[in-house]
């Protein structure tokens, strides 16, 4: 089947329902291996792709080493053949520079490595307990998309009242606000995209939501604790999702289903999910990972019912985001 299609916010552009990238995954396989894998998601009608410069920060107290995953990606396009305008990127962008460093010279760094000229998208990350100058910050994004470097941007776990007054400022300014947030959003972890406060920002503002660390760095696939460094961990409940894995293998399979393809699947259901983020390092995860679409179509409501006893940050996570 052809992937479907969804639109980002209220009146952006329609992307793919899936989207490949995810941190370090370009650097993770070997290169003809992820040409062939990228070419594949291609055909397949996967036409977002996420990269970003990783390097010069920390996560739960961990510094994140440099990083040529994106310069790896634009090399993987250009062998793949693949014309620009034949697909979209969305960029990676920190708000830990700013405003030191401006958006416009971030974002000019990261095209430099990935050989393109513009961003389709931009996903600015964590806020890690800063507190950025909106009204520049919105004002600089603004400019970015005048000048037609970039198309649109959304943020990466921002809380409900920071994507709020972001808006605000951008609105007061007359430029592009932020579209679609970039949650962690799976079958254990649901407090915040699901959660009243974030629900009221979709109806009010359109924002829509990209799922990312829908598989928590492969635990809910069933791999176990991952040795590679994932993301952070809201609420300390990894123990808890390492434990909770066995279970969601054996709802899965009450749908003929693996459990990747059933957490991929729990928020397609969601019609607030324009797109969900995924790694894949083997065309065998591609292949499982596409099956996902078909199943949320056919059983996506009862899927997302049948996982409910595995909502594990519900009430140890801020809804708000905070």
């Amino acid at each position: 089947m052809t992937i479907p299609k969804r639109r980002i916010g209220a009146e952006g552009p329609e992307v793919s329902v899936l989207a490949l990238g995810s941190w370090h995954i370009y650097d993770r396989v070997p290169f003809h291996d992820s040409v062939a894998l990228v070419s594949a998601a291609l055909e397949s009608g996967i036409d977002l792709f996420d990269v970003g410069y990783y390097g010069g920060f920390s996560i739960d107290g961990k510094p994140v080493p440099e990083s040529y995953t994106d310069v790896i990606f634009g090399r993987i396009m250009q062998a793949v053949g693949v014309d620009r305008g034949d697909y979209r990127l969305s960029a990676k962008l920190w708000v830990n520079y700013f405003p030191e460093q401006s958006m416009e010279e971030q974002l000019d760094r990261l095209l430099f490595r990935v050989g393109v000229e513009h961003a389709d998208y931009a996903i600015l990350g964590d806020l890690f307990g800063m507190e950025p100058d909106l009204d520049l910050l919105t004002a600089q994004l603004g400019e970015l998309v005048a000048k037609g470097k970039l198309g649109g941007w959304g943020v990466n776990n921002w809380s409900v009242d920071h994507i709020r007054a972001t808006h605000a400022a951008a609105a007061a300014q007359g430029v592009p606000g932020p579209t679609m947030a970039q949650l962690k959003y799976s079958v254990v972890r649901r407090s915040i995209p699901d959660g009243p406060p974030f629900r009221a920002l979709v109806d009010d503002l359109g924002v829509t939501i990209q799922a990312s660390d829908v598989l928590e760095g492969g635990i809910l696939a069933g791999v176990g604790t991952p040795q590679r460094q994932i993301g952070k961990d809201p609420g300390a409940i990894r123990e808890r999702i390492v434990a909770a894995a066995p279970r969601l293998a054996e709802i899965a399979a009450g749908f003929g289903a693996t459990p990747a393809q059933a957490a991929i699947a729990f928020c397609l259901a969601d019609p607030a999910t324009t797109t969900v983020l995924f790694g894949a390092s083997r065309m065998a995860q591609l292949t499982e990972n596409l099956a996902a679409v078909e199943l949320a179509a056919e059983h996506g409501p009862a899927l997302r019912e049948a996982v409910a006893e595995l909502w594990l940050d519900r009430d140890v996570v801020d809804p708000t985001g905070h």
